[in-house]
């Protein structure tokens, strides 16, 4: 597949037009931080090696009951066009992911169905939208015929490569990316059959500049929903996107998340859709030992560490800071005193926070300090154990209780013993924790010096 020129603009002029990088290093406070939803999850596509086989059950909505339910083992039960099936195994996808299964013979059912389907990343949802973008071009025809919308250029670009692996033998298959940076002359028409793009740019192309006729769209896909509409603008624009498009066209929708406001958006631009939803799946903290220690101040947090660092580093840990100001700070602080230490932070560009992880996997540095937000999703498989030094709370300051669970369900995986030590230093951060062992109905015991003998036996 071939695709127009880009050039990415980082960069921008001031007044005197002389160029000025934006500047990283403002500290953003932990909410900012959370709302930085597209670099997390261009951050999951760039460690994910392989598809995540998730244990969630998927739950199947039609919105047809009298059709039969029809899930797949195999790609060949799909009866794709062969150039399309040799890309996909050429991908190294043997047999279909799980939301693959139930989602693949929705997509390509005739005639077309629409289709809202949570899956989080790495469980193989993106290869399923091409294929059924791939599968619904006319080659033939030398004009858009699919649309998909992504929440950044990035992210964009992400999709496009995965359109380009699986197109690799179908040459006749051309992309176009609408994205900022990517200036075409007015009057233009594009013939590339696909056009992947965020939500402003492709907006301007179906309506400002007509380089597309929406009405000759066959399948619009709507990736990555929660991140999109986080994003200032992007909800509306993808509204008026896809009152243009044609009624017969093809609505495909994918969010990692469901909450209230995505569903509202969801059921704003997919009508009558068949919904493919995960399963919750009930957390368990049985396999994971949780112990608290008692401090004054963060010097003796820090000793605290220091003192239980001999038995951790048999092991793999991360360390959770509640911002990154005390990350940066304690990582430094490890580092003097002769730790191996890695440092995920918010100003790091995604690239970088890859290659931490990356290191952190092969066991390069054997304890990763972080903050909640570069933490999300994030697999090591080996880690056993998880350090609160800041307890999660809200912006309000309640206990996150939703957030605990999450950074120490860290460790504890794959049914191994896992074990989480929070560090408390006031009255305000032991109410914390109390409340948080309610919710949980769990009992978090004070760190012992015997313990320790106990904790090595875990991380062993």
């Amino acid at each position: 597949l071939s695709s127009l020129h880009l050039k990415d603009e980082k960069t921008k002029p001031d007044a005197n037009g002389a160029v000025i990088k934006a500047d990283d290093n403002i500290e953003k406070t932990e909410d900012e931080e959370k709302e930085d939803r597209a670099a997390q999850s261009l951050l999951n596509k760039l460690i994910r090696s392989n598809l995540v086989d998730t244990t969630n059950q998927v739950e199947v909505l039609q919105r047809d009951p009298t059709s039969p339910l029809y899930s797949v083992k195999s790609f060949e039960e799909l009866r794709l066009k062969p150039q399309l099936l040799q890309g996909v195994y050429a991908m190294g996808f043997n047999r279909p992911s799980k939301i693959q299964e139930n989602a693949l013979p929705m997509m390509l059912a005739e005639p077309p169905q629409n289709l809202i389907a949570q899956s989080q990343s790495g469980t193989g949802k993106t290869a399923a939208f091409v294929l059924a973008m791939l599968s619904r071009v006319e080659p033939g025809n030398k004009y858009p015929q699919c649309l998909c919308l992504s929440p950044t250029y990035e992210l964009a670009l992400q999709t496009g490569k995965v359109i380009e692996q699986m197109g690799k033998f179908y040459p006749e298959l051309k992309l176009a990316y609408a994205v900022r940076g990517n200036k075409l002359e007015r009057g233009q028409k594009i013939s590339e059959q696909i056009v992947i793009g965020t939500p402003g740019t492709v907006l301007d192309w179906c309506s400002k500049l007509k380089f597309i006729d929406p009405k000759k769209i066959k399948v619009f896909v709507l990736d990555e929903a929660d991140v999109m509409i986080a994003t200032q603008g992007h909800q509306d624009q993808s509204i008026r996107i896809q009152r243009m498009l044609p009624r017969d066209c093809q609505m495909l929708l994918f969010s990692a998340t469901f909450e209230d406001s995505v569903w509202k958006f969801a059921q704003k631009v997919v009508p009558d859709p068949n919904i493919i939803k995960l399963k919750r799946e009930e957390e368990t903290l049985d396999t994971i030992k949780q112990y608290y220690v008692l401090c004054n101040n963060r010097d003796e947090k820090f000793q605290a560490l220091c003192n239980i660092y001999g038995a951790i580093t048999i092991a793999q840990a991360m360390i959770f800071c509640h911002t990154r100001k005390t990350a940066g700070w304690l990582a430094a602080e490890l580092s003097k005193e002769g730790h191996q230490v890695a440092l995920l932070s918010g100003e790091m560009m995604v690239e970088q926070r890859a290659a931490v992880i990356e290191r952190f996997r092969e066991g390069k540095e054997k304890v990763l300090v972080t903050t909640n937000v570069c933490a999300r999703g994030i697999d090591v498989e080996q880690v056993s154990v998880v350090i609160n030094f800041d307890l999660p709370v809200d912006k309000d300051g309640n206990p996150d209780n939703e957030t605990y669970l999450h950074r120490i369900g860290r460790t504890g995986r794959f049914g191994k013993r896992g074990l989480a030590i929070n560090m408390v230093d006031s009255k305000h951060s032991m109410n914390i924790l109390n409340r948080i062992q309610e919710h949980f109905n769990k009992k978090i015991n004070k760190l012992d010096t015997d313990d320790l003998d106990e904790i090595e036996k875990i991380t062993n």
